[in-house]
């Protein structure tokens, strides 16, 4: 075994030992809130991909088409997640958010009125939460794993 495929290897299981823990403890921390539905969608993505990347011995892929899938999936799903976006007016300030499932593109004013901070809203930067769009792009190739190894299976199934 090379260098680079032990590194490989033990990449390949923090992340997935990571993303398996980090997914469950999503879900426990989220159960009661008003959006328990999509941060449960989150933790069962992530449990997923997580016992994927644990399990290459019982889970084999094609490199290059998994990895040319997760990339068009975490690119695809975060330009598209733009869509999603919600604004909230809160005392004296109005902020703008952006991105599925997690808000990783801002822009706020503050202002004595809501019409005028919404007015200022509008014309302001949209800033950039780097963590939340890491977070986005992880989901969506997570996303792009699992419907690759699904169709690898299906398609195993078919053959034998």
């Amino acid at each position: 075994m090379t260098r680079f495929r032990l590194v490989g290897n033990v990449l390949r299981w923090l992340l997935g030992a990571g993303s398996l823990v980090a997914g469950f403890t999503w879900m426990l921390i989220n159960l009661s809130n008003p959006s328990a539905l999509v941060d449960a969608l989150v933790g069962c993505v992530l449990v997923a991909g997580g016992v994927i990347l644990l399990m290459p011995h019982r889970i084999r892929l094609p490199r290059r088409a998994t990895a040319a899938v997760m990339t068009l999936a975490a690119l695809v799903g975060t330009v598209v997640g733009l869509s999603g976006g919600r604004t909230t007016w809160s005392g004296y300030a109005y902020v703008a958010d952006r991105g599925w499932p997690f808000h990783w593109a801002q822009r706020g004013a503050i202002a004595d009125d809501a019409d005028t901070a919404r007015r200022l809203t509008e014309g302001a930067d949209w800033h950039v939460d780097l963590v939340a769009l890491a977070g986005t792009l992880l989901f969506f190739a997570y996303v792009g794993l699992v419907l690759i190894v699904i169709t690898v299976q299906i398609r195993r199934s078919r053959r034998a």
